[in-house]
């Protein structure tokens, strides 16, 4: 059983006409115990959330698919079990009962994500129906960005990506994967900037609050950033990339994820996350043929990887013509924009640009990849 840390206890624009999803939905109480309804009520109090209640799998089946988080009672987990209702993530068992082998056989039928005791996981039910509220309108689309070759210009084009989602009025979060980049700090000038880096959360466990991830985070105009410090080398552990990812895909509107070309068990969390990955390749012959090496690493973790060519090249090689090497769809083709370079290295911080070329194809190609999404849920 997993248990809260005191990370997970503690530590903005409108979101955009394309990022509209279901409002209202409420959390689903599913039982015919009234002292376990009681504590249950007692507990969406807490999170400011109120429930629909439902004392059978007849009543449940009507609200199961548009409840926001479904909480059944161990008691009724067979029955419900066997209506057969559609399957939806966030289905939760709730007992007074721990460590019963019958309980989680119960669970599995279900198909719930996990089983919680109370008291025990109290403040961990809380925290879930907290980010339920956090989670409303929100339809979120996370971006991964590698680089094809050294100097691909693969950390600039993430952060020009996450600002764009911020001046386009959404929530975004931008993640440096990287541990030997020189971090995403230093390209938005925001080093001095209160707030957690990644070697402050390595020691967590379990589930992390959005609310408090968000929070907890550096604050770079619209954008959240969690990049590293100056210290010693750390690698992420799966775990803390995957909770991590998830807590801003649930606070967030955008995340866009920095990630190394070779690729570690984070950076395969991170992808198998991403809607769409952008391996961002200068228009050059050598670039193109490191790209095709970090390419086939990509393909075997998630087919969704689309082209982002810097150009022209020296050579006349252009996007189409790269992306046909790759065999990769064209995402964008973007020129090199002067005095960015010099910009960034004066500690002017990608952030102030918001007018030049990359600032443009970013935002054009942010609109473009959440048309498709407008309508989700």
């Amino acid at each position: 059983m997993d248990h809260a840390d005191p990370f997970h206890q503690a530590v903005s624009a409108p979101v955009s006409a394309a990022l509209t999803a279901r409002t209202g939905a409420r959390p689903l109480i599913v039982t015919a115990d009234d002292v376990l309804l009681d504590a249950l009520l007692r507990l969406t109090a807490a999170a400011g959330v109120t429930p629909d209640v439902a004392s059978d799998e007849v009543a449940a089946r009507r609200l199961w698919s548009s409840a926001s988080l479904v909480l059944v009672s161990d008691e009724l987990a067979s029955s419900v079990a066997a209506a057969a209702p559609p399957h939806r993530g966030g289905v939760l068992v709730v007992t007074r009962a721990p460590d019963e082998l019958a309980v989680w056989q119960r669970s599995l039928a279900l198909g719930a994500e996990r089983v919680l005791v109370l008291p025990d996981d109290e403040a961990m039910l809380v925290d879930l129906l907290s980010d339920t509220v956090d989670e409303q309108g929100r339809a979120t689309f996370t971006a991964a960005v590698v680089g094809g070759c050294g100097g691909a210009g693969a950390s600039t084009f993430a952060a020009a990506l996450a600002i764009a989602a911020g001046g386009l009025g959404m929530r975004a979060l931008l993640l440096d994967g990287d541990p030997l980049g020189g971090g995403l700090d230093l390209v938005l000038g925001s080093e001095s900037v209160p707030g957690v880096r990644w070697p402050d959360l390595m020691g967590t466990s379990g589930r992390v609050s959005a609310p408090s991830l968000r929070e907890a985070l550096p604050q770079v105009g619209e954008l959240s950033v969690l990049s590293w410090d100056r210290g010693d080398l750390a690698v992420i552990p799966p775990p803390v990339m995957r909770e991590v990812l998830a807590a801003g895909r649930r606070g967030h509107d955008v995340v866009v994820v920095d990630l190394p070309r070779r690729l570690d068990a984070a950076s395969e969390e991170a992808l198998l996350k991403a809607d769409t990955t952008f391996l961002v390749v200068p228009a050059e012959v050598r670039a193109v043929a490191a790209a095709g090496r970090v390419g086939a690493q990509l393909a075997a973790v998630t087919s969704r990887v689309e082209v982002v060519v810097r150009g022209p090249g020296p050579s006349g090689l252009d996007g189409p013509l790269v992306s046909d090497t790759l065999d990769l769809p064209l995402a964008a083709e973007m020129r090199a924009e002067r005095g960015l370079g010099a910009a960034l290295d004066m500690g002017e911080g990608l952030w102030r640009r918001r007018r030049g070329s990359l600032a443009r194809g970013c935002r054009a190609l942010l609109e473009r990849e959440l048309a498709p999404r407008g309508g989700a849920a």
